[in-house]
């Protein structure tokens, strides 16, 4: 079995962290989604990945090489323009040939990952199998309707009275069959070739198309809070540990606090579930539970809570709590004492700014 991992999107719901950075190389718990998506993939024994890249093909590219740093053999397949998931998929025909393979949208993370899923498929003779979530909003996403037999019937997207609240949550497993609905099916009003009309045409034609109900979480970590949640519970589960070359001077640190080799934990309070990347220096400061801060940053004389810092930043002498926050690259959050007082900002575009 094959898999098809799409990163093609430009993440406008993640700007300004998205003008510089592909969306699906934002870090949750110091680890790329994307580079988790991979590990889901390998972990369940699929070691063919293609992955469908757009306008941050170079960045993907560069930080997942040929794959081999995971164990995988990864071949990159550039869609020219989002002309929807279909579409995605109808490009990927050389690489995937008549293999079964699963699809995985690259910005979903998901707890317990894929195997039991991929077993299922494998030993079954259904021709698709779809991921789905019981959510309490189910207006919000597009939606399953299934049979008696517990086969689905119809894929509804966002309707005003959902026949279930069983939602699509981004993975797909297929057949061969597939190649004959992404050909037949016809762009939609937004002009893209949509995945739920090529299944909903697999199921027209009489093929088999089950559902596989997602018991853990999931988040698609396509929005700020959505990425921080994750980052949440993605923490809770991370097994923690302390680099033999880090540095732990005259500071509290417990027990669910993972440190990075070449950390430094200076005069400070650490609680977990959280975690510090490499070479990073916490100094006089006070780093609360859900915080994810990677490689390369500094936060002296701070307190940060349920956040995430991206690296080779800076957060230098804040007189109050910082929470709830994304922080991106080479950023700098420090106080002035400089007269006369004032709060002084250098914002990118789509950027927001609480002011206590």
């Amino acid at each position: 079995m094959k898999g098809l991992i799409l990163s093609g999107g430009k993440g406008t719901r993640l700007r300004p962290l998205t003008y510089t950075q592909a969306k699906q190389l934002i870090p949750v718990a110091n680890k790329p989604v994307l580079v988790r998506v991979i590990e889901t993939m390998r972990d369940a024994d699929i070691h063919d990945i293609g992955v469908v890249v757009g306008d941050t093909h170079a960045e993907i590219e560069r930080t997942l090489g040929d794959g081999s740093n995971w164990g995988v053999n990864i071949q990159y397949i550039p869609q020219a323009s989002p002309d929807g998931l279909a579409h995605a998929v109808k490009i990927s025909h050389d690489f995937l040939g008549n293999d079964r393979f699963v699809m995985y949208l690259g910005d979903n993370v998901i707890q317990g990952g894929i195997t039991g899923l991929v077993e299922d498929f494998s030993q079954s003779s259904w021709n698709s199998q779809i991921v789905l979530k019981e959510v309490e909003n189910p207006r919000a996403y597009g939606v399953a309707k299934l049979r008696p037999d517990g086969s689905i019937d119809r894929l509804i997207e966002k309707p005003q009275n959902p026949p279930s609240n069983l939602a699509l949550v981004g993975i797909y497993m297929f057949d061969e069959t597939i190649w004959d609905a992404v050909n037949a099916i016809k762009p939609s009003a937004r002009g893209e070739l949509e995945i739920t009309d090529a299944i909903q045409w697999l199921i027209e034609a009489g093929h088999r198309v089950y559902p596989h109900v997602h018991q853990g979480w999931w988040v698609d970590t396509g929005k700020a809070l959505d990425m921080l949640e994750a980052n949440s519970l993605v923490l809770e589960e991370l097994k923690p540990t302390i680099a033999s070359d880090s540095t732990i001077e005259n500071s509290e640190v417990d027990r669910r606090v993972t440190i990075e080799a070449g950390a430094r934990i200076i005069n400070s309070v650490i609680r977990g579930p959280a975690i510090i990347g490499k070479n990073t220096l916490i100094e006089n400061s006070y780093i609360g539970p859900f915080t994810s801060i990677y490689h390369s940053v500094t936060v002296q004389n701070a307190e940060i809570e349920r956040s995430i810092i991206l690296e080779n930043s800076s957060v230098l002498n804040i007189g109050v709590r910082i929470q709830d926050t994304l922080i991106g690259r080479n950023a700098t959050v420090q106080r002035s004492d400089a007269k006369p007082r004032a709060m002084k900002m250098n914002l990118g575009d789509h950027s927001t700014v609480w002011i206590l």
